[in-house]
């Protein structure tokens, strides 16, 4: 039987937000990730898999000048970054408001600002499930590198001194609602504001030792103990292994299997409360050919999973 998505309109409807953006990190060409993912043909397998799918084509974002977006400390790209998912924010958030589940391609990581924002102000009491090696939860002061792709999470918290360019995300994510899976290369200053905050982690030590199925069923229990919220998951390709999927900028060895990140997709899939999902940080000119068709492959594979495709 179909699973029911409990908080998706009928006839249930996925709506597609490309977002060729990659001011949030310095290395070019994660803004062709969603580019290649819809040239794979993602909007049809959405559809064969019974989804009304709305696909306007990707949103252009404009350049800004760099001598007019100078760091704010040494964060780089702010007005850029802050613009754009302010953008994001509005365009998941309408669509979630009509019942709509948004599928982001992104695109860096930055760009959850945005898609968490949408979703959460319109499904306020949702949760966030974080697939990724990096717990993306640096402040302005813990933060070596100033790349925002590294920090979406404190700013959807409001952890950390705020900045102005940033006023308009409102911390709407409560830390007993965020749940990682996947983490491997933790920043010092992001353990400490994991274990401060009481924020719940399952590192790839905890996928060796409990098994995936475990993982999920415990990462549920602990952001949706009653399976009655909704659920944002945010996935970010690198964590996977490389092996797996190894066009993106940060990949981190001992990662996700091919297996194991398509039976959370499909585990989150089954609960019927997915309404928001992020792909992001598909870089196609990090590899060669062969490893892009690869990482593109299985990033629509994971789309696919989280929007109910079945092995049988």
């Amino acid at each position: 039987m179909a699973t029911k998505c409990r908080f998706i309109a009928e006839p249930k409807t996925a709506a597609i937000i490309g977002c060729p953006f990659s001011g949030g990190q310095p290395r070019p060409g994660v803004d062709k990730g969603p580019i290649h993912l819809v040239e794979a043909g993602l909007v049809k397998q959405i559809t064969d898999l019974g989804w009304r799918v709305k696909f306007d084509g990707h949103h252009q974002f404009e350049d800004v000048d760099a001598a007019s977006d100078p760091p704010v400390g040494i964060l780089k790209n702010p007005r850029l970054v802050s613009r754009v998912t302010e953008a994001v924010a509005e365009a998941v958030g309408q669509h979630a408001r009509n019942g709509e589940l948004t599928v982001t391609l992104g695109g860096d990581h930055s760009l959850a600002l945005g898609t968490v924002s949408g979703t959460l102000s319109a499904h306020p009491e949702a949760c966030l499930i974080w697939i990724d090696a990096h717990a993306d939860i640096n402040t302005v002061e813990t933060t070596e590198s100033g790349n925002i792709h590294g920090m979406p999470i404190s700013f959807l918290l409001g952890i950390g001194s705020q900045v102005s360019e940033f006023s308009w995300v409102k911390p709407l994510l409560k830390a007993d609602r965020l749940v990682y899976i996947g983490l491997r290369d933790v920043d010092a200053g992001e353990k400490r504001i994991l274990r401060e905050n009481n924020i719940k982690a399952f590192s790839m030590h905890e996928v060796d030792k409990y098994g995936i199925g475990k993982v999920v069923e415990m990462a549920l229990e602990h952001v949706n103990p009653r399976r009655d919220r909704p659920i944002h998951m945010s996935f970010d390709v690198d964590a996977l292994d490389p092996s797996v999927a190894p066009s993106t900028g940060t990949p981190v060895r001992g990662g996700l299997t091919f297996r194991e990140g398509h039976y959370i997709c499909e585990a989150i899939y089954e609960t019927g409360l997915l309404v928001g999902l992020d792909l992001m940080e598909v870089n196609p000119s990090l590899a060669d050919a062969t490893s892009v068709h690869q990482t593109v492959q299985v990033g629509c594979s994971l789309v696919r999973s989280a929007l109910g495709e079945t092995l049988l």
